[in-house]
């Protein structure tokens, strides 16, 4: 087995586990708060998250280098948290994902500013375009567009911030420092606001929660081995496998079948996407904003570290 097809098996199997973690996710979100299931998510992943840091033989402190571009991406990690778990919740799992796919496209107009790149006309068509994708699953002005629904874009845009931010701070900054603020912070925000939410929890549920954490967990070390192994314009787009099982799960489970605008939209969202992957595959590594940025958005609610760290450290 080649190295491609092994790191490609491997993403298949870490999306094929975040899509059963969001199952989960939206089964809870039925009956309690976000803020609930997110406080108890990044609860039940301090564990995980203390090896990971016990492991960690960086030298170092836990005081970041860039604090306030630190500062920006946990903000962005806890809204985004907050905002998928929503989204999830509330909307069918083919339109969360739909709208959640936009991410390569924010990513590539937020490497302007941020990492100073340079858009050429062929990537900002495939932009444009994705985006009208984004517009054919809103329907704006033919659907009603539910809360849920601007909680999964604004989930799309501040995972984006948080992923570009990674990649103009992770060579400099620890793993650990990047992967423990927004954990940090999600759990004091939540715990802020769990008392005005809170409905007690049977044990089963609270297994749930536990098991939310230990599939993002799991899901991220494949995640991180699948870049590890193969290259990252065969990896990446391993992300869209999602929506099959978002179907399959949304059939199985919640009697959802997605509509011909979610289908449309997201083959166009999808399109473009893939072509600014295969784009970037051709340009020098300091013009691959999306390929060197994690493929699922950070939550801040999972020890995952972004499967590039690693990589942007090692000397050249």
């Amino acid at each position: 087995m080649t190295p491609n097809t092994k790191g490609a098996l491997f993403a298949l199997l870490a999306f094929g586990i975040f899509a059963s973690h969001d199952v989960i996710i939206k089964v809870l979100g039925s009956s309690y708060s976000p803020v609930q299931i997110v406080f108890f998510s990044v609860l039940f992943s301090f564990p995980l998250a203390m090896l990971y840091l016990l492991r960690d033989a960086t030298p170092g402190t836990l005081i970041p280098k860039h604090p306030w571009w630190m500062a920006g991406r946990t903000i962005a990690a806890v809204i985004t948290g907050f905002c998928a778990f929503y989204a999830f919740s509330v909307l069918p799992l083919a339109q969360v994902y739909a709208i959640l796919f936009a991410s390569p496209l924010l990513i590539t107009i937020l490497a302007i500013p941020i990492l100073g790149e340079k858009v050429k006309l062929r990537r900002w068509i495939a932009v444009a375009v994705g985006l009208t994708g984004v517009l054919v699953v809103l329907r704006p002005g033919s659907a009603d567009l539910e809360l849920g629904h601007l909680a999964a874009l604004i989930s799309a845009i501040c995972g984006s911030i948080a992923s570009i931010i990674v990649r103009k701070i992770g060579r400099e900054e620890r793993a650990v420092v990047i992967m423990l603020y927004p954990m940090m912070a999600n759990f004091v925000v939540m715990a802020s606001l769990l008392p005005l939410v809170y409905q007690p929890l049977p044990l089963v549920d609270l297994g749930k929660l536990g098991v939310i954490a230990l599939l993002a967990w799991t899901a991220g070390r494949f995640l991180i081995a699948a870049y590890n192994t193969g290259e990252a314009v065969i990896v990446a787009p391993m992300q869209y496998s999602q929506i099959i099982w978002a179907s399959f799960y949304g059939v199985l489970f919640f009697g959802e079948v997605p509509d011909t605008a979610t289908i449309v939209g997201s083959a166009i969202i999808i399109a473009s996407g893939l072509f600014i992957v295969l784009r970037e595959s051709k340009a020098p590594g300091s013009e691959q904003p999306v390929l060197r940025t994690r493929s699922r958005p950070e939550t801040g609610t999972t020890p995952r570290v972004s499967p590039f760290l690693r990589r942007d450290k090692r000397p050249k």
